[in-house]
């Protein structure tokens, strides 16, 4: 199983928000220059992530992007399962004449929960806590945004 472009960046976004000293700050662009993905493909990333209340999107001239709960309280299963298309197979076909009698269905979907409990183990503070080499390729490696970060520690 692959997960989409769009939920592997939803959970990058997030764990860079989450690498952030507590309540500050981001953009999208900052987001953006940081994993090298379209503007546009992370806008829509970061408004569904804020619509289910795991971004919290500030308007105004002095506005950003947040977490918009504690790391420790986003369970990666739960953004998983918010964003990610996870119907492995398309049983509603019309042209899938074994519908009725077909037990692959129930297979796939045994397996996505296994996954999805597993992911349920860890929250996004797990991804983050005691990793500083996560913090040096975050920061380290785009010297503008490391200026900022460290200008307050």
């Amino acid at each position: 199983m692959q997960l989409t472009s769009f939920t592997d960046y939803g959970l990058r976004a997030l764990i860079y928000m989450a690498s952030l000293p507590k309540g500050e700050l981001t953009s999208i662009s900052e987001v953006t220059n940081v994993y090298g993905v379209s503007r546009n493909h992370m806008v829509k990333i970061i408004n569904q992530l804020s619509r289910i209340g795991f971004v919290d999107a500030v308007r105004g001239k002095n506005g950003g992007i947040r977490l918009g709960k504690p790391a420790v309280d986003i369970k990666i299963g739960d953004v998983v399962r918010a964003i990610e298309p996870l119907a492995l197979v398309n049983c509603n076909s019309e042209f899938c004449h074994i519908t009725p009698a077909c037990r692959l269905k129930l297979v796939l979907d045994s397996a996505i929960n296994v996954f999805l409990k597993e992911l349920d183990n860890y929250t996004l503070a797990d991804m983050i806590v005691d990793n500083s080499d996560l913090q040096e390729l975050l920061f380290m490696a785009h010297p503008a945004i490391s200026t900022n970060k460290n200008k307050d520690n």
